[in-house]
């Protein structure tokens, strides 16, 4: 009999309402429906109920965006996701069968807070639209992203922004950058950092690869998001946004090519592994 492949949904979003837990679902559901293994998919309310998936009990956990701050504040949750993300490392350190994760928006602050990997810091304005994301020499090779153009179109949404790599920190732990935000030449900032290769079997990015057409339009009708838009790039960049989001070759083939095919590879992996066993 084929081994249930368990995926755990971590909802990061502290009981907020958000497009992006609509989008993991599903894409998790579909994946469940089309896949050809057996499945079954739970959802966790992290930072509202404190709840917390045991590494033991599930294959493959994907961890939402979310708003906030992601340094710490004090609150219980923080120091379960921080054990929570040593776990996972520790039993892939130390086992045969692996557990596969994917952090997105502030779960993958909250990890490269967690490694010690950069700084974190809080941007000067909002970051909201369908922005150019490139990738890394590493990043052109990894198998999450080789498939899509350089540059390729993501949905970013973030008040925070994970800078000044550490690279002796990265190296140490045998993590690579695998993309950047687009360049600003007139602007003297540093890129920020867009996906990270944790391991093998992590993986995570700042922006959002669940994110599709119908739910991102729905968002640009948010006064806040709206104007953030227009108050940082103007009402021709507004206007650009609405018309790239159902472009096939931007937010659409993005959604198609990562999420999915990292689903997919895990099962691989976990069903090698298993058959084995």
């Amino acid at each position: 009999m084929n081994h249930e492949i368990r995926i755990a949904i971590l909802d990061m979003n502290n009981n907020h309402p958000n497009q992006g837990m609509r989008n993991i679902k599903d894409i998790s559901e579909t994946f469940k429906t089309n896949s050809g293994y057996q499945v079954s998919i739970e959802i966790f309310d992290i930072r509202h109920q404190y709840e917390m998936p045991k590494i033991e009990d599930f294959d493959i956990f994907i961890s939402s965006g979310g708003p906030g701050n992601p340094h710490k504040e004090g609150f219980v949750w923080e120091e379960n996701y921080n054990r929570f993300l040593n776990a996972i490392w520790k039993h892939n350190k130390e086992h045969e069968s692996k557990k596969y994760m994917f952090l997105i928006c502030h779960s993958f602050q909250l990890a490269c807070i967690y490694w010690d990997l950069a700084e974190v810091t809080q941007r000067k304005s909002y970051s909201f639209g369908v922005m150019p994301i490139h990738k890394t020499d590493a990043g052109e090779k990894d198998f999450l992203l080789k498939n899509l153009p350089e540059p390729f179109y993501a949905v970013d949404s973030r008040a925070y922004q994970v800078i000044q790599p550490k690279t002796e920190h990265l190296e140490k732990h045998g993590m690579q950058i695998l993309a950047l935000e687009k360049e600003r030449p007139y602007v003297d900032l540093e890129r920020a950092v867009m996906a990270i290769r944790f391991s093998d079997e992590i993986f995570g990015t700042q922006f959002h690869p669940e994110a599709d057409p119908e739910g991102f339009l729905e968002s640009l009708k948010v006064e806040k998001y709206k104007n953030s838009i227009i108050e940082d790039y103007g009402l021709d960049k507004y206007q650009e946004t609405i018309d790239r989001i159902d472009d096939e070759d931007k937010v659409v083939l993005t959604r198609k090519e990562i999420l999915p095919v990292f689903l997919e590879f895990a099962a691989q992996q976990i069903s090698k592994t298993v058959s084995l066993a």
